[in-house]
């Protein structure tokens, strides 16, 4: 598979890592729009969320996850935004489930 994502939860591509357990990493985005803008992955490849088990403990993982980074981030008090894309209009890039956790600045909504 030639999953960008897959290579970096193998090691096989270097990312800026700032949490990493047995099921899920999470790096700061190479291009990021606020001031804190880490992605978590699963490490196991699930295109989007359609492919995800409801059953299963992955998005519980992902959120545990997303909420002690926001806390490392001291973003718990001003507050942050968790964004998952499903397929190209919704605007996912990478074919590997993924969730923005941005924060550090005022977001509008709808984002646009």
């Amino acid at each position: 598979m030639d999953c960008i994502f897959c290579k970096i939860a193998n090691n096989e591509i270097p990312a800026s890592k700032v949490y990493e357990d047995e099921n899920v990493i999470a790096f700061k985005d190479i291009n990021p729009v606020a001031p804190v803008h880490i992605l978590i992955i699963p490490k196991k490849h699930y295109e989007s969320v359609l492919e995800i088990d409801t059953e299963g403990n992955i998005l519980n993982n992902i959120f545990k996850v997303a909420k002690i980074i926001a806390q490392q981030m001291n973003l718990i008090d001003e507050g942050f935004r968790l964004v998952t894309n499903t397929g190209e209009k919704a605007g996912q890039t990478v074919k590997h489930i993924h969730f923005h956790l941005l924060g550090g600045r005022d977001f509008q909504w709808p984002p646009g």
